[in-house]
């Protein structure tokens, strides 16, 4: 609120300072476009009332869901219809855990607001809205006494550790180029200046494009020159959506069949699943025109990544733990991990907690979760740990690297802190004891009991991580923990693909240790189906339909290890 009411009052500033001006209009659009947010986040606004309709317009085609509509604040009404900015306002409903309360649903608003209108470069009003808004940044007031340049910082930096760096340009590459050209404190209407602002246009040509496009562009337009520019608060650059943008339309198919949704196998056979490019064979996924050139091109990128890379953030380092999960397993794994059954589950695993990733939460129910086990106090039950240690080794270091990046940024508290730790302590655990088992190492019984008590360990952990409510401070919010959930991932041609996680569903297995015995643990359910655009599901609409019957099938593929 604070960033936003302090951009707001800059902007009208500027705009009251450049009214005369051939600035005028550029400063107008700019007190609209943090009106929106205002309004978004459920603030009153005093602003011009020209800047009142359009920023008025903006909320009500969020609240439409329309998948694709013109920008009112973008349309300046003299643009060639390719020129025009065309907004996927289905984007703003809130979902995920920013439904659980009116307030992170405004935030949410606001937030899509931010990350994912563009200043276009191509676009002299656009750009000269950008040059105004970093001069608004560093001039504007906020209650705090901290500056609107602090308060973004403070907002962006903690993220890029989780998520990754903007796709887009942002005020620190513009900033530093409108110091050059125009000054560290220059006057305002000096962005009018036609020779300055074609320096810049020619400097900032060569400033990185978006890597991922989330624009609607024309299949006639130069992809880069359309969507190359400013966001105020871009969102990110992930692996998966790269992925996703380099084997669909217009990149793969033609315009009478485009590949216009990927799948999430995709991403598996992008990292190396060659059972994940088989089953996108069966499916008919790599006849489209030019998938198999794109497919080779973007599997060769990933397996190019070092370390370095796979460790520059957290949602990086995720997608690297998932990585020995969907291998295939060779002889030195028990004989029943050994087989396509075996790998399908593993397969559909990695997905569903990629799934989880997208979500951008932690999800495990209580009432799902396995409780503390009972049994003799002198011969412990003789569990199994699915011996994947290189998964657990990835794993911890990801905890790790939480642990020491939350403290690195004086992020952790003591509760964060503590079940970190305790996630830490129960993964060197869980990787020793899969060493063990693979090498044939004998398991004491106080291991046994550790392994027992799995699920009551499981439990307190969903509990200590669960959120409270706002009215309630005193209890943690469980119904945010609940396994169940669902992520839109991608959009095109007025659709959206989910990628859905059901609830666990049992697994027996053979244990491979005399005395063999029958284990019972549980996996995870996998869904991917495709809605319309408008249409986008939350989390308590999805259990809705899992609890009623009415969910979409699992994958075909699913089917080699679910008994109906």
């Amino acid at each position: 609120n604070e960033l936003t009411t302090g951009m707001l009052e800059s902007s009208i500033s500027q705009y009251e300072s450049l009214e005369g001006t051939d600035l005028e209009e550029a400063a107008l659009r700019n007190v609209a476009y943090f009106a929106v947010a205002a309004k978004a986040l459920g603030l009153t606004v005093n602003i011009p009332k020209d800047a009142d309709v359009l920023a008025s317009q903006e909320i009500a085609l969020m609240e439409s869901k329309a998948p694709m509509e013109i920008s009112p604040i973008w349309a300046m009404g003299d643009e060639a219809n390719e020129d025009l900015l065309l907004e996927d306002y289905s984007q703003y409903t809130p979902r995920g855990h920013y439904t659980l309360s009116p307030a992170l649903e405004k935030y949410f608003k606001a937030m899509m607001w931010y990350g994912r209108l563009t200043f276009r470069l191509k676009s002299t009003v656009e750009t000269q809205r950008a040059l105004l808004m970093i001069q608004a940044m560093r001039t504007a007031q906020t209650s705090s006494g901290k500056s609107a340049t602090e308060l973004w910082q403070n907002i962006y930096d903690p993220t890029v550790f989780i998520v990754g760096k903007a796709d887009d340009l942002s005020f620190k590459e513009y900033g530093v180029l409108s110091d050059q050209i125009f000054g560290a404190t220059p006057d305002l209407i000096s962005f009018a200046d036609n020779e300055r602002m074609d320096t810049f246009f020619e400097a900032a040509k060569n400033l990185p494009p978006p890597q991922v496009n989330s624009m609607w562009v024309y299949i006639d337009q130069d992809r880069d020159d359309a969507t190359q520019g400013f966001r105020f608060m871009g969102q990110r650059f992930t692996l998966d959506q790269y992925v996703f943008g380099q084997l669909i339309f217009r990149n793969v198919g033609t315009l009478d069949e485009p590949r216009a949704l990927p799948k999430g196998l995709d991403l598996l056979a992008a990292m190396g699943s060659d059972e994940a490019y088989y089953l996108l064979e069966q499916m008919g996924e790599t006849k489209y025109e030019n998938f198999d050139t794109q497919f080779t091109k973007v599997k060769a990128e990933v397996a190019s990544f070092g370390l370095d890379s796979w460790t520059q953030n957290l949602y990086w380092g995720w997608l690297y733990s998932m990585q020995p999960i969907f291998a295939v397993k060779g002889p030195q794994y028990p004989a029943f991990m050994q087989n396509q059954a075996w790998l399908h589950k593993d397969m559909a695993t990695a997905l569903s907690t990629w799934t989880e990733l997208k979500h951008d939460t932690i999800l495990y129910s209580k009432q799902v979760m396995a409780e503390m086990g009972g049994g003799s106090e002198d011969e412990p039950p003789q569990g199994y740990v699915e011996p994947n240690p290189e998964a657990f080794a990835r794993l911890l270091a990801l905890a790790q690297m939480t642990h020491s990046g939350l403290e690195d940024r004086g992020l952790l508290d003591d509760t964060t802190r503590g079940n970190l730790d305790n996630l830490i302590d129960e993964l060197q655990f869980l990787l020793e004891i899969s060493l063990k088992e693979l090498n044939g190492i004998t398991i004491s019984d106080e291991d046994y009991w550790r392994i027992q008590y799995f699920g009551g360990w499981l439990e307190a952990m969903t509990i200590a991580a669960a959120d409270p409510p706002a009215d309630d401070v005193g209890h943690n919010y469980l119904e945010d923990q609940k396994s169940a959930l669902v992520a839109d991932v991608a959009s095109g041609y007025g659709y959206a693909l989910e990628e859905g996680v059901g609830y666990p569903t049992p697994i027996l297995v053979v244990s491979p240790l005399a005395p063999y015995h029958l284990t019972l643990g549980a996996v995870f359910t996998y869904y991917e189906f495709i809605v319309p655009a408008n249409e986008r599901l939350t989390d308590e609409v999805w259990r809705e339909m899992l609890e009623t019957g009415n969910a979409p099938e699992m994958p075909e593929w699913t089917k080699s290890y679910i008994i109906p």
